[in-house]
């Protein structure tokens, strides 16, 4: 009688994304198993060209066969301090597995390869956590919405207050752009960067709208008014659904409207590109982004978030609506624009 095959151990080891190979066989694990834009390789590897910070991640394999994949940014600022983000720069990631056993040998993972790394945090944006770390599931949540049939039916699923706002910004005569050539990328990051510094918030280098425009399935739309861009927004394009990602408006964009015609302009053109869902992305639960997706008629879905601190550190704070940042944040806002767009993306490439 023939001895019983014997079973395979599965093992978990860190991957090196610099190998084409070991990139190909995660992007299509990561298809297969419906994972999001963030899980990719490619958005790690965007990250890494347009903050410097590293693209990393833990693969669990049974035999040649992959069975679970954990994204990580090696994520290092002066002011924050390090960690590995799963995923950096991103509204989700975590672990991507065929079982919650493999998912949570990569999380356990994740906590030696974080020391081994010398940052003592380790933060996951969805999926699993593991045993003793901090959980959040109130903080952000999630809005998605299926995409109308034609462009009457996707004014009509708008609810009345905010679709009569749309409707006054289709009267006033503003031009409306498409595309990810020079001209979107400078229109965008001119709004972008005036949008965040209104807020309070360092904007990203140039270079991560550049990345991600040039490695993954991405555009800008773009609001002008004579001439001058007034709203844009950099959205990524992902199994079938939209993601309105980096956007903002000048001060000019409330009076104009120009944010309600973006995003509407935005559902019109994603159904053209064939996208069947609008990911209107995350916000903190009941801050003034969260009300306005709701105005929109989008459902909120609570987030889960999670993360780990190595015995003897202190947690990483670095979240904007913390009391130890109200004052940066006040004084972030009174900066000249310039001086923002300067230093701005210094202290953002850290922020992951």
């Amino acid at each position: 009688m023939n001895a019983p095959f014997p079973m395979v151990r599965e093992m978990t080891r860190a991957v090196d994304l610099r190998q084409p190979d070991e990139v190909a066989r995660i992007e299509a694990y990561v298809a297969d198993q419906a994972g999001s834009v963030f899980h990719r390789p490619a958005w790690l590897q965007a990250v890494e060209t347009g903050t410097g910070q590293r693209a990393r991640g833990l693969v669990a394999e049974r035999g040649d066969r992959v069975t679970g994949w954990l994204p990580l940014t090696e994520v290092h600022s002066p002011v924050f301090g390090r960690m590995l983000a799963s995923s950096g720069f991103a509204v989700e990631g975590g672990a991507l597995a065929e079982s919650d056993e493999t998912a949570l040998n990569l999380i356990t993972a994740a906590e030696e390869y974080a020391l081994r790394l010398s940052c003592p945090t380790v933060e996951v944006r969805g999926g699993v956590a593991g045993r003793g770390w901090h959980l959040r599931h109130e903080s952000h949540c999630g809005f998605v919405a299926p995409l109308a049939v034609d462009d009457d039916a996707q004014l009509a699923a708008i609810p009345r207050k905010q679709r009569a706002e749309v409707r006054k910004s289709l009267n006033i005569n503003l031009k409306v752009t498409t595309g990810k050539g020079s001209l979107e990328r400078l229109a965008h990051y001119r709004v972008y960067a005036e949008s965040v510094r209104n807020l309070g918030t360092p904007v990203f280098p140039k270079a991560l709208f550049d990345a991600v425009l040039d490695r993954l399935d991405a555009d800008i739309l773009t609001v002008w008014d004579k001439g001058a861009p007034v709203a844009s927004v950099l959205s990524l394009y992902h199994d079938g659904a939209v993601m309105p990602y980096w956007g903002g408006g000048t001060w000019n964009a409330r009076r104009l409207r120009a944010n309600d015609r973006m995003y509407f302009e935005l559902m019109l053109h994603a159904r053209s590109r064939g996208c069947e869902r609008f990911d209107f992305g995350r916000s903190k639960t009941n801050s003034g982004a969260y009300a306005f997706k709701k105005n929109w008629g989008f459902g909120a879905e609570p987030l889960s978030y999670a993360s780990w601190t190595a015995p003897g550190h202190e947690a990483r704070d670095a979240d904007p609506t913390s009391a130890q940042h109200q004052s940066r944040i006040a004084l972030w806002k009174k900066l000249p624009l310039g001086v923002a767009n300067r230093v701005g993306p210094i202290i953002a490439r850290g922020l992951g």
